[in-house]
């Protein structure tokens, strides 16, 4: 697995991540990891991560999700604060708030709620 930081978090591919949670899955609690994940199946609870979340297309997720990159292909029901960036794709939903340095919303995405873009933390 190679360095993901650099990486453009809508070129990632499963190889790249640690841990897949499956389309079969059904998980119901609080999700905490420091390497990239990947979510397939349906999440309900608390998100908090020091790295890349990816919510995969047919995923629904409700939690309100804290990470450094964000890239939502599926349903997302919960405020995101990314640190660095939250994508919300063509095939995308997010019903909640969602925070971070960069935004970005493709056409045909759907979003409701309030977006706060911060400004980054110089060094």
């Amino acid at each position: 697995m190679f360095e993901t930081k650099d990486t453009d978090i809508v070129d990632l591919e499963d190889d790249d991540f640690d841990t897949i949670l499956a389309d079969d899955i059904k998980f119901k609690g609080n999700i905490k990891f420091t390497k990239p994940f990947m979510i397939r199946g349906t999440v309900t609870g608390k998100i908090s991560a020091t790295n890349d979340l990816v919510v995969d297309s047919g995923a629904v997720v409700t939690a309100d999700i804290s990470a450094s990159r964000v890239l939502v292909k599926g349903r997302v029901e919960g405020n995101i604060v990314a640190e660095r960036i939250v994508r919300v794709s063509s095939s995308g939903c997010v019903v909640g708030d969602v925070t971070s340095e960069q935004v970005v919303l493709e056409p045909g995405s759907k979003f409701s709620g309030r977006c706060t873009m911060t400004i980054p933390q110089s060094n």
